[in-house]
C-alpha cells in the first residue's frame, strides 16, 4: 500500500476520532455545529485529520439528526433518545457513512465504530455498536456484503 493511501486512511481515522468527540459535545451542549467545528478546528490534533471529511460529516449529521434517529430506531433495540451519547454519536457517524459514503467499505465503517466505542464508550458498548452497524450494513450495503441485489 502506498504511503499516500496510508496517510489518507490515518487522516480519515483521526477525523472519525475527532467526530466522536464533537458529536458527543454537540449532543450535551446544544451548540450549533458551526461553533463545535470552530472549536475543534483550532486544536493542534485537528491538523492531522481529514478536515474536509470532519466538516462535511458534522454538518450533514447535524442537519439530518432526526432522520438518522428514525433509521437507528429500525435497527437498535434501544430507542435513540435513550442511547448513551457516546454510542449515539458513533452510531450517527456509522449510519451516515453507510448511507452516504459508498467509497468507504462497510467493514471499515463497522471496525472504526467498534474501535471508537472501545476507546470512548461504555465497557461493552462496542458489542452493541457492532450489532447495530452490522444490521444497518445488511440493509444499505447488501450487494457489497455479497447479498443478491
Amino acid at each position: 500500500m502506498a504511503a499516500g493511501a496510508r496517510g489518507a486512511r490515518a487522516a480519515r481515522t483521526a477525523a472519525r476520532r475527532q467526530l466522536a468527540q464533537a458529536l458527543y459535545q454537540w449532543q450535551l451542549s446544544g451548540q450549533p455545529w458551526q461553533d463545535i467545528y470552530q472549536q475543534f478546528s483550532v486544536e493542534e490534533d485537528f491538523q492531522r485529520c481529514d478536515t474536509e471529511y470532519f466538516r462535511k460529516a458534522l454538518m450533514e449529521i447535524a442537519a439530518s439528526r432526526d432522520a438518522l434517529d428514525v433509521e437507528l430506531a429500525l435497527h437498535a433495540q434501544i430507542p435513540p433518545a435513550q442511547l448513551d451519547p457516546v454510542e449515539h454519536g458513533i452510531l450517527w457517524l456509522g449510519l451516515w457513512e453507510l448511507t452516504t459514503r459508498p467509497d468507504v467499505p462497510y467493514r471499515v465503517v463497522i471496525n472504526e465504530g467498534v474501535e471508537l466505542t472501545r476507546r470512548f464508550g461504555a465497557t461493552d458498548g462496542h458489542k452493541f455498536v457492532n450489532a447495530v452497524l452490522d444490521k444497518i450494513a445488511s440493509v444499505h450495503r447488501g450487494p457489497e456484503r455479497g447479498a443478491a441485489a
